[in-house]
């Protein structure tokens, strides 16, 4: 399970997720298990910890 330290980094990494780029720039988050889109980043930099889809 990742956690946060509150020093600007995640240790572990974000399981059953990963994340796609949008067509506005913007990364969205998927949950692996059902497919559907859980989240929209509202900056344009991805999520932590989380694996990108090619």
């Amino acid at each position: 399970m990742a956690k946060n330290t509150g020093k600007g980094y995640r240790k572990g990494a974000v399981t059953r997720r990963s994340q796609t780029k949008t067509g506005s720039g913007r990364y969205i988050k998927r949950d692996a298990k059902t497919g559907r889109f859980t989240n929209v980043k509202a900056d344009k930099k991805p999520f932590k910890g989380v694996t990108k889809e090619k």
